[in-house]
């Protein structure tokens, strides 16, 4: 249908001609309310973005008396953060005189990571930060 004819259509009908497709030959246009195609393609958008899976920051919290068999277990679940593309923060706690032997806390921090088997990179250096020693790793 030509243009002019579509355009008379919609004035008739009391509607909009919305073009569709522009890169279609030739181009394909629907009749029907602008508003309601609006209101349609931003339900779309919106369904999109929320099926989209964002990767978060997963958080791994580790105190420095932890035994080898939980810190194993908490290096399992760092490695299945990495696996699935997340960022993972460690956290070490620290308590009452612990806060005082930096040294020996970095040491339990590079411990717990020396157990994470998955190829990883360092996003932020273990640093101190609240009531112990936070690091970020991304998978490489």
């Amino acid at each position: 249908m030509k243009k002019e004819e579509a355009l008379a259509k919609a004035m008739l009908a009391g509607l909009d001609l919305i073009e569709i497709a522009p890169q279609a030959v030739p181009p394909v246009a629907r009749i029907m309310s602008f508003d309601k195609w609006r209101y349609q393609r931003e339900k779309e958008e919106k369904r999109s973005k929320q099926a989209q899976k964002q990767k978060e920051l997963k958080q791994v919290q580790i105190s420095a008396r932890i035994a080898e068999n939980d810190m194993a277990m908490k290096a399992k679940q760092a490695e299945k953060f990495l696996a699935e593309g997340h960022k993972v923060e460690i956290h070490l706690r620290l308590r009452g005189r612990e806060k005082a032997n930096k040294e020996w806390a970095l040491g339990r921090i590079k411990e717990f990571t020396g157990k994470i088997t998955i190829p990883y990179q360092v996003t932020m250096e273990p640093r101190q930060g609240g009531r112990g020693y936070l690091m970020q790793i991304t998978k490489k």
